[in-house]
């Protein structure tokens, strides 16, 4: 599935350009934007996988933001006059001359999904946590949960008990960015990393994390979660 964000400073642009996409098979527009500022506070919080940048905008050009973002996500470029040498020294998947017809938009899209589905998960994740950007290696995730304070944010428990608030960011998304060969949601509230599971039944979890009581961590399953987890371990 490919996720994109579109970034044009016309309205009309960017309804066209939305239109296209919809009739499109296996393409999703998870939202947009006409102000490049705004775009760039923003995208690092969305979940996307490809950005559709305008070229031409007034303050901040699309070749600009994507010198910024280039390092995090693929982009095709859109623009009404030629920019194609510009374009390909910024190494992005795609430049397509305005106006913007289905079959050209569709071959675009078919260069995206080949990078996207060769890229592979990042070791690590990176977001706003309680103690600001963070990046966090996957490998040091043990446990993770939805916070007791406030259920948008999600406590993350390393291997060595340090425990990191990320901030408003739903499961699925985590889950995304997450190596799914390594973790597994319990329940509605909890995921656990494979690596961090002693002993396992139809209904409980035990873990290697140490807890108040001495003991160790138990998680409860939930049903709807038996099914898929039974199919990780092969039951």
């Amino acid at each position: 599935m490919i996720k994109c964000v579109i970034l044009d400073d016309e309205l009309l642009a960017i309804s066209y350009l939305k239109l296209l996409c919809e009739q499109i098979e296996n393409v999703e527009v998870v939202k947009a934007f006409n102000d490049p500022k705004v775009f760039l506070n923003e995208i690092d919080s969305i979940d996307c996988n490809l950005c559709i940048l305008d070229i031409e905008m007034p303050g901040m050009t699309g070749l600009q933001v994507a010198e910024i973002i280039s390092g995090s996500k693929k982009i095709i470029l859109t623009a009404y006059k030629e920019y194609a040498a510009e374009a390909f020294d910024l190494n992005v998947v795609d430049y397509v001359r305005k106006p913007i017809k289905k079959e050209r938009l569709i071959q675009a899209f078919e260069k995206a999904k080949e990078l996207v589905e060769e890229s592979p998960k990042k070791a690590f994740i990176e977001w706003n946590t309680n103690i600001g950007k963070t990046v966090i290696f996957t490998e040091q995730i043990s446990y993770i949960k939805t916070s007791e304070i406030d259920s948008r944010d999600k406590d993350i428990i390393l291997s060595d008990g340090t425990t990191i608030v990320l901030k408003n960011l739903n499961f699925k998304n985590l889950l995304e960015m997450l190596p799914s060969k390594d973790f597994a949601q319990v329940n509605k509230k909890e995921i656990i990393a494979l690596s961090s599971i002693k002993v396992f039944s139809t209904n409980e979890i035990i873990t290697t994390i140490p807890s108040e009581d001495h003991t160790f961590l138990k998680l409860q399953i939930g049903d709807a979660y038996k099914n898929s987890l039974m199919e990780r371990f092969g039951k």
